[in-house]
């Protein structure tokens, strides 16, 4: 059903106690909101022209020319990723009880 690391990820969190039906759906909504808030940090300051360069190469699936204007445009991007998504965990951590109460 879910890999280890998507478990783990859960375990992390304390929402093991998801109903399993349930797991998919909110892991699906984590990875949605973390994809928004680091690409809204990305996009601060960077000029639309270049910003539609980079939404081409994802759009055409071209992860290496991605890739080659993240690291031109935003160099720390891996961090970023990983401030967003600690920022996001702790929501999630501080809301857990009302999460798992709104799942049962």
């Amino acid at each position: 059903m879910f890999d280890a690391q998507d478990e783990d990820f859960l375990q992390s969190l304390g929402l093991t106690g998801l109903p399993d039906d349930q797991k998919k759906a909110f892991l699906q909504h984590i990875y949605e909101e973390l994809e928004l808030r680091v690409g809204t940090r990305l996009s601060e300051g960077v000029p639309d022209g270049e910003l539609q360069q980079l939404e081409k190469s994802i759009d055409a699936n071209d992860d290496k020319a991605a890739l080659k204007w993240l690291e031109e445009h935003n160099p720390n991007y891996k961090d970023i990723i990983t401030e967003e998504l600690e920022k996001l965990k702790q929501e999630i951590v501080t809301n857990r009880d009302a999460i798992l109460d709104a799942a049962a």
